[in-house]
């Protein structure tokens, strides 16, 4: 049954070898340096002995127990009225007595003692020392340990730092506690079994169902007195329960429960991470779509200007066509001819220069106001879309927090990436300029009132100068030149179809311009002023990618030490 036993114990260190090789190798990845160390210890240790930890105050009369527990002759931990454990003493089984200085806070004494072959003791800075890093140490130790023993002077043995320390362990590491009250040679038997009973209590309260506790006095066992001294039930309980071939058991089952303590941690740190992403999603879809949806109505908007200055356009090019085409007929023609002719007024030159000026007229009187009102407006819908795009950073989800044990320095750089879009968001929005654009103010205040002087949209001017039989009528600057004023005017009046429809065919192409420089320039301009928000989240972005692509990472090397737990 040993020898099975044995294979089991070997089969399952070998499985949990390789969950700690992985789960080193994820710390790494994560970037955790803490739990990379805690894992890479762990693995170092695996077929360490059974492990001791003992912890308890300054002058609590740890470094007494070990002695008296040890039975050595000599005196193995140093005994002085002042704190002498000034690091962690890992006290180990060596067939020569010698001591190592491994680091400044961690020294190995081996000691050639039987009960050395079967476990491992360390002991650790009081739990209330003044002495800087000592609490640390000792609590970097704690997951390496396979039985912590609190000690504690029996007759005060509630002081605060113990039991903190006690709450510690047991809520991290869920490690098997034995208590023990040192020193009760010191008091009377009644106050000794109310202090036992007190420890007790304050166990139970703290989720031990059933206490180990028992009362020593290392004085009286190195005076070489058992039967006063407590030990021989301590020792009894250990032969029962650790030694005796019980502690490689122990010792796995105390391996598996640290890792599972620190997959657990692992897990739960992943899973605020990753709703943390989740949230971040839904925001960046909610920016889309705040974005969208004003984009979209902006392009409606765009769209109404665009069809109403059309509608007027239209309108007053009708007015003129009709104008034109009474104008041009014949007897109308030759009328003014002759008026030129004789200098009179109301001559062919005088009415259609007043026809040039009134189509500008008309055009700047009805157009200009509507349009700049129209680009006003377009520019205040962009902008409110701007301030939703501002509101909604305000309200960003924040769950991971940079307190996570695991992710503190992700949740740290989340939130720095964060403050700083909302900052350049609030500095865009705060900044006029970035809302104004030059060309389509500059143009909004030139393209009415130049309609007749060469902006592109004119008519009239451009209509006129039409060719009639090699004459040239140049009206846009208001100059009429002809082979013979007369002839001009009589062939003007004989071609009025020519020139209608000319003037047909520029009408169109003014259509044509006016829903390029005012319906297209206004949704380059409203892509413009998204594509500026938009940039602010370049780095947010960015940050979402890597994390989509790391959580996924990190499912996939969470299933696999799953699995090999699961093995066990």
């Amino acid at each position: 049954m040993k020898a099975y036993t044995d294979d089991v114990i070997i089969k399952k260190t070998q499985i949990l070898q390789n969950i700690m090789a992985d789960l080193e190798l994820l710390s790494r990845e994560i970037g955790n340096d803490s739990m990379s160390e805690t894992v890479h210890e762990l693995s170092m240790r695996i077929e360490t002995p059974f492990t001791f930890v003992i912890v308890g105050e300054v002058k609590a009369g740890k470094s007494s127990f070990i002695n008296a527990l040890l039975e050595s002759d000599s005196e193995i931990c140093k005994v002085a009225p002042s704190p002498m454990t000034d690091t962690i003493q890992q006290i180990l089984y060596g067939e020569t007595e010698k001591t190592e200085i491994v680091n400044t806070y961690l020294k190995k004494i081996y000691q050639n003692i039987d009960i050395l072959k079967e476990i491992a003791i360390v002991d650790t800075p009081g739990t209330n020392t003044i002495v800087a890093h000592h609490q640390e140490i000792t609590e970097r130790f704690i997951p390496y340990s396979d039985l912590i023993v609190f000690v504690f002077e029996a007759k005060n043995p509630y002081r605060q730092s113990s039991w903190e320390f006690f709450d510690y362990i047991h809520a991290e590491w869920r490690r098997k506690v034995i208590f023990v009250l040192q020193q009760k040679d010191l008091l009377p038997e009644q106050d000794l079994q109310i202090n036992i009973e007190g420890v007790r209590k304050h166990a139970v309260e703290k989720g031990i169902e059933h206490p180990v506790i028992f009362a020593v006095s290392a004085k009286k066992e190195i005076e070489k007195n058992p039967e006063e001294s407590g030990f021989s039930p301590l020792r009894l309980y250990l032969q029962e329960n650790i030694t005796g071939g019980r502690a490689a058991f122990l010792k796995l089952e105390n391996n598996i429960n640290t890792l599972l303590t620190i997959t657990k941690k692992l897990d739960l740190s992943i899973e605020i991470r990753k709703n943390q992403y989740l949230a971040d999603v839904r925001f960046r879809e909610d920016i889309t779509e705040i974005m969208n949806q004003h984009e979209n109505k902006t392009k409606y908007q765009i769209n109404i200007l665009t069809e109403n200055l059309l509608n007027s356009y239209h309108k007053i090019t009708e007015e003129k066509r009709i104008d034109l085409s009474e104008g041009l007929s014949l007897g109308s023609v030759i009328k003014r001819t002759f008026n030129s002719l004789f200098g009179s007024t109301g001559n062919l030159k005088e009415w259609l220069e007043h026809q040039s000026k009134d189509f500008e007229s008309k055009l700047n009187t009805r157009l200009k106001d509507r349009l700049q009102e129209g680009i006003i407006d377009v520019a205040e819908h962009i902008q409110t879309m701007g301030k939703m795009v501002d509101h909604k950073l305000k309200q960003s989800e924040t769950i991971l927090k940079n307190s996570d044990e695991i992710f503190a320095d992700i949740a740290e750089r989340r939130l720095n990436v964060l403050r700083d879009l909302q900052q350049n968001v609030g500095q865009f929005m705060n900044t006029a300029e970035n809302f104004y654009d030059e060309k389509i103010m500059r143009d909004s205040g030139k393209i009415a009132p130049n309609f007749a002087a060469g902006s592109g949209i004119a008519i009239v001017g451009v209509v006129l100068a039409a060719v009639v039989n090699g004459a040239v009528f140049d009206i846009t600057g208001g100059v009429l030149t002809a082979v013979g004023v007369l002839f001009a005017g009589v062939t003007l009046g004989i071609n009025k179809g020519k020139i209608i429809k000319k003037f047909d065919e520029e009408i169109i192409k003014g259509s044509t311009r006016i829903h390029e420089e005012i319906h297209e320039g206004l949704s380059q301009y409203t892509r413009r002023i998204r594509q500026k928000i938009e940039t602010n989240f370049v780095e947010f972005d960015q940050l979402l990618n890597k994390e989509k692509e790391t959580l996924l990472h990190f499912d996939e090397m969470q299933k696999i030490i799953q699995e090999k737990l699961n093995q066990l």
